[in-house]
């Protein structure tokens, strides 16, 4: 507990105990002008190394409040322009609780949670999280260490149980399982190595769920190594301005055990450009293939789905690719694009407050979901990736909630649909993190 005592980041006062000058000491001599300019520098170069030390204490997550306070050095020892640098900080209790509701991708969820913030006294983190949501129940216990003095590298132990309903495939699954997660920055990219282990039940979730969903069903053991690299330059994750995303995962499954074995390889490259008017254009590409190892088939919870209003919009939730008898049954390779004009809300209304939260857009987006015979070649896969192509168009209204998720309101007009694609033609409503 305690007030906040740091001076603010613009540079130092001329007067005073802080400095212990005054005004018209500045006006004796030219040189005792150079000097104390010199100590006015060297005072705004502690002010911002105060200001990120006290990010970085902030980031921790353990202190509810970290006060500053510069002041001149005094006593024997103090040095004749020294300043003392003084921390007041204020931890969080030793047991905290949640509660929050989250969206995801076109779902929503209540949160509750119970966390041990500082459990050994070097940011360690305890975590419990209940989660119920629309299509998805979970809970979890989770450890999380990082590196004394390089917070960004950082280890997470998760024990965890998710049931799921996904009703494009007429299936639901429950997974029980661990993991291990490492993350750490290396140069100007991200990296994180994640071990898994899961215990898979696969079930139906309707009466009238297809024979090829029924022969899925069942249990399965699935353990995976996987390793992704990230580059973000943007200035939000959101509305970005400027800058690029480059996200690249890849995932193999059986050398570790379990009786799933794949190669999975997916990306995700964005561009971002200011124009005029406050106005931005935002280029998207995804990609991925899943290769099966061992000649057995790939498991309908692996494969990649397409469609909905977080990625090719116009067409259903995941609606896009192989089906049988009205069930979605994902595909191992795709490709998906898109290209958005963001402009402000007209005559922008609230401009510099809630009016900013908003944004119109006109968008373009296009892509194609499918499985490959690995025997034929790249020319043929991509032949094969090029034929049926889904494309849409249309425009609507964005929200901006916080800085991780967002909701869209559109007007859709699919385009290119094939035979077995639900369609959404008119206006559609998405909810999300991750947007094409």
């Amino acid at each position: 507990m305690g007030t906040v005592h740091a001076k603010s980041l613009d540079p130092l006062p001329m007067h005073g105990r802080d400095l212990d000058v005054h005004p018209e000491d500045f006006m004796e001599t030219p040189d005792q002008g150079q000097d104390s300019k010199q100590e006015i520098l060297e005072n705004k170069d502690v002010m911002k190394r105060a200001h990120v030390a006290r990010q970085r204490l902030l980031r921790l997550g353990i202190f509810k409040d970290v006060e500053v306070l510069i002041d001149t050095s005094e006593g024997t020892d103090a040095l004749p322009n020294g300043l003392d640098v003084t921390f007041e900080v204020t931890e969080v209790k030793r047991l905290t609780g949640s509660y929050n509701t989250m969206v995801g991708n076109n779902e929503g969820s209540m949160v509750l949670g119970l966390k041990l913030p500082n459990m050994l006294g070097r940011a360690e983190k305890l975590t419990f999280q209940f989660s119920y949501g629309t299509k998805e129940t979970s809970y979890g216990l989770s450890f999380f260490k990082p590196q004394p003095g390089h917070f960004e590298r950082n280890l997470t132990l998760n024990m965890y149980k998710v049931t799921g309903q996904f009703p494009w495939s007429s299936l639901k699954e429950t997974d029980r399982g661990v993991s291990a997660e490492l993350n750490f920055p290396l140069g100007v990219t991200n990296h994180t190595l994640k071990w898994e282990g899961v215990w898979r039940e696969l079930g139906c979730l309707a009466r009238s769920a297809s024979f090829a969903v029924r022969e899925e069903s069942g249990h399965s053991l699935k353990s995976a190594l996987s390793h992704t690299v990230s580059v973000d330059s943007r200035n939000s994750a959101i509305f970005p301005s400027r800058g690029a995303l480059l996200r690249i995962n890849q995932e193999l499954a059986g050398y570790t055990g379990g009786d799933a074995s794949f190669l999975k390889e997916d990306f995700e490259l964005q561009l971002n450009r200011r124009l005029f008017w406050d106005s931005v254009l935002s280029a998207s590409l995804w990609g991925g293939m899943l290769y099966p190892i061992g000649g057995q088939a790939s498991c309908i919870a692996d494969r990649f789905y397409l469609g909905g209003p977080t990625s090719v919009r116009g067409f259903g939730m995941y609606s896009i690719g192989p089906q049988s008898e009205g069930d979605y049954l994902g595909g191992e390779a795709y490709w998906a694009g898109g290209l958005h004009l963001y402009t402000p809300l007209p005559f922008r209304p609230g401009k510099g407050g809630f009016g900013d939260l908003f944004r119109t857009h006109f968008f373009l987006n296009a892509g194609n979901l499918c499985n490959l015979s690995y025997g034929d070649g790249p020319r043929a896969h991509l032949q094969k990736l090029a034929e049926c192509i889904r494309w849409s168009y249309g425009a609507g209204i964005v929200l901006r909630l916080g800085n991780i998720a967002r909701l869209e309101l559109n007007y859709c007009v699919p385009m290119g649909v094939q035979s077995g694609d639900r369609i959404c033609d008119g206006v559609q409503f998405g909810a999300g993190i991750r947007f094409l």
